[in-house]
């Protein structure tokens, strides 16, 4: 090992010895509550909506993507925070060995769970692929879109069918046969019971959001006014008092600069909201927005299938519908 190998190695060797602490905005104007927020992408506009709503308080970001690296045990975790007047965290599991969300909730006497925003009834055809237990993105199959992909896409390609059959599969029939125009009722029953496991009831909030038409970019990523109005109920329920006013007039969306599924027009349909076949890439700066067609979408996916072994295209959608006879019909007579 080199003279500069060793050097790095007890450098890296004396910083993990130091206490951790999550970085932090310096704001002068800023002297009110202190309040950390841990998530994962949702978190970020739980956190922006919190400083929109409390112009006094002081409001730290921990993505989740930080934990079991830059942190690497929950006690840390919890020493790190233990100076903040609130902690709000979506559920953590699998990050620590020496445990998860009970675990903060007991090290941390004011942390208060909000939960994962996951809605597919809008998107029913978004699906990732590959291998979701190796954690993050590291077992996810890329795709045009990021790391999601068409299940209709996928299983006509596994199924043999080109480009023009699959095509023919987004036709209104096949999406009511696949269970895509009915897949509301579902989709709020499992928002609604991950909420209330851990005492967050969304049911209110999922009867207002459903007013103002689609609420998700996709199956994960919510609407800016989604976040907003978790981060005033977390704010109401601690006592600090949130601003009164709509925070999506004040601060932009940063998930508009992700991927960003359509609606499909029978799918919106179904729901009275708008819709297309328009998908867009994640953003890059100072471009217009990239998009793509459902024949680009086709076209690209299936190119990107072809290069790889079919034991990577995995995907529990494609699983449960290679078990119905009726389902393998209708793809086989595209």
């Amino acid at each position: 090992m080199s003279v500069l190998q060793t050097g790095r190695q007890a450098l890296l060797g004396a910083l993990a010895r130091l206490p951790w602490r999550p970085a932090t905005r310096d704001v002068p104007y800023r002297r009110g509550a202190r309040i950390a927020v841990i998530g994962n992408c949702q978190a970020r506009g739980v956190a922006r909506s919190l400083e929109v709503l409390l112009p006094d308080a002081v409001v730290t970001l921990v993505p989740t993507g930080q934990l079991g690296r830059s942190v690497r045990t929950l006690r840390a975790l919890a020493e790190g925070l233990a100076d903040y007047d609130r902690v709000f965290s979506q559920p953590i599991t699998g990050h620590f060995p020496d445990g998860g969300s009970a675990e903060l909730l007991r090290l941390l006497p004011r942390a208060r769970l909000f939960p994962a925003i996951v809605f597919a009834a809008f998107h029913p055809d978004m699906v990732y692929v590959g291998n979701l237990s190796a954690g993050r993105e590291t077992g996810l199959v890329p795709s045009p879109l990021h790391t999601y992909h068409s299940a209709i896409t996928l299983f006509g390609y596994l199924r043999g069918l080109s480009e023009e059959q699959i095509l023919r599969l987004f036709r209104d029939d096949a999406l009511a046969q696949l269970g895509f125009l009915d897949g509301w009722d579902l989709a709020a029953e499992d928002l609604v019971a991950t909420s209330r496991a851990i005492g967050f009831d969304l049911a209110p909030e999922l009867l207002r959001w459903s007013r103002r038409g689609a609420f998700m970019h996709g199956i994960n990523h919510p609407k800016l006014f989604v976040m907003a109005d978790i981060a005033r109920r977390l704010a109401t329920e601690a006592g600090l008092a949130p601003a009164e006013l709509p925070v999506e007039a004040y601060l932009a969306d940063d998930l508009l600069g992700e991927v960003i599924w359509p609606v499909y027009p029978a799918v919106a349909a179904a729901y009275g909201v708008s819709g297309s076949y328009i998908f867009k890439r994640r953003a890059m700066p100072k471009v217009p927005p990239p998009v793509l067609d459902l024949s680009g979408l086709v076209r690209e996916s299936l190119a990107l299938y072809r290069t790889l072994p079919r034991a990577r295209l995995t995907c529990q959608r494609i699983e449960h519908w290679s078990r119905h006879p009726d389902i393998c019909a209708l793809f086989d007579a595209a």
